[in-house]
């Protein structure tokens, strides 16, 4: 395999070039030289991060974000994970005024703020309106109160939108309402859109990180058996 090089802008090193839109080149040297020929360790690994960045599916996915609230966003967080067409899922506060709020200050219940996750998508493979009817399934939306074990404003579940999703959020609320699915009406709010700040990095990929603590608070806070009787599941 000939030799792979970061070559400047307008230049090539021995053979074809890839430019991305910041003008990045790739360059393959003649063939017969060893890979990395010529190259230090340290820009090798540089090299190695470009090309994983420029070949991922994500660098060519047509992405776009939604917010949403649902109670603890460790659980919402590996939830939304789990749904097809998702890339990323980031734990954080919305909803307050305060500005760079930590988990501390959110729990006093006194700065406005949701615990919340911030998802891009991949909207050629899933729409805002899928991802909404996805997003209900996860959630109590008949709990004015809180989410499931966790009480208080913080918790509760709420859709945060642009302008342009508002019109969506709002008939999918309004034909779930309708549905005859639920026992009660649905409470969640449709909010428009505000800051939106990451949580602190001990809470993202909670369940990843910390297993056994994750897996024993989400059934000791009933998620599951809660979901199982507001959606009437077998």
């Amino acid at each position: 395999m000939g030799a792979l090089f970061v070559c400047r802008r307008g230049s090539v090193a021995g053979g074809a070039g890839y430019a991305d839109g910041a003008h990045l080149y790739v360059c393959a040297a003649a063939a017969g030289r060893h890979w990395g020929a010529g190259v230090s360790g340290h820009m090798r690994k540089i090299l190695i991060a470009v090309l994983a960045l420029i070949l991922s599916p994500a660098a060519f996915a047509k992405t776009e974000q939604a917010v949403f609230a649902g109670g603890c966003f460790w659980c919402m967080e590996t939830d939304m994970q789990a749904v097809p067409g998702v890339i990323e899922v980031m734990s954080g506060y919305t909803g307050g005024a305060l500005k760079n709020p930590t988990y501390q200050d959110v729990l006093t219940e006194k700065t406005g703020h949701y615990e919340a996750v911030r998802v891009t998508y991949d909207s050629d493979k899933i729409t805002y309106a899928q991802l909404l009817s996805k997003y209900w399934l996860l959630v109590d939306p008949t709990d004015a109160g809180g989410q499931f074990c966790d009480r208080g404003p913080s918790y509760r579940s709420a859709i945060f939108v642009t302008a342009e999703q508002k019109t969506i959020a709002d008939a999918s609320k309004e034909k779930l309402d309708k549905s005859g699915k639920l026992r009660k009406p649905v409470v969640t709010q449709v909010l428009p859109l505000g800051d939106f700040w990451p949580a602190e990095e001990y809470h993202r990929n909670f369940a990843k990180k910390n297993s056994e603590r994750y897996h024993a608070y989400r059934t000791g806070c009933g998620r599951e058996a809660t979901l199982k009787n507001v959606w009437k599941l077998d």
